[in-house]
């Protein structure tokens, strides 16, 4: 469903934060299209420890919102891939910590050049925005992103 950017100051924050779910949604459905090499459980695990470092796999688990069996299997696969190490953990010997290896995090350049060609692609295809509507919006996104959830009433 279009909206036209005239409609959006009529709508509430709740119902557009709803619809830029909807819509990342479907930009990374769409852009996977250009990845066939790295499955998109593997994509994610590589994406966090980009993000976050390396990491056990419980607290991996955790920031995927999946069991730890589940993220077990997929750091397995990519360690069978060369892409992470599991080493043992320092501060816990019954744990692993899992490490991305070059080759995971070339993987991941990789993968990640190939969905930045699909949006930009995208964008090239459409006419009512320009590269600073989508400089915009990226900002937005990574403000959101960063901005710590309080716990709690408000």
């Amino acid at each position: 469903m279009a909206h036209h950017p005239a409609t959006v100051p009529a709508r509430g924050i709740t119902d557009l934060g709803g619809e830029l779910v909807v819509q990342a949604a479907r930009l990374v459905r769409a852009a996977r299209h250009r990845n066939d090499t790295v499955p998109p459980a593997g994509l994610r695990v590589l994406s966090l420890l980009d993000q976050h470092g390396p990491l056990g796999v419980g607290r991996l688990a955790e920031l995927d919102r999946c069991s730890q069996p589940t993220m077990t299997g997929a750091v397995n696969g990519l360690v069978e891939r060369g892409w992470v190490t599991k080493e043992p953990d320092p501060g816990d010997a019954r744990a692993a910590r899992v490490t991305v290896t070059d080759s995971g995090a070339a993987a991941l350049a990789d993968v990640r050049r190939a969905i930045a060609a699909d949006v930009s692609e995208r964008f090239a295809r459409q006419t009512t925005h320009s590269p600073a509507d989508l400089a915009t919006a990226v900002s937005v996104l990574r403000t959101i992103l960063e901005t710590p959830i309080l716990e709690g009433p408000s």
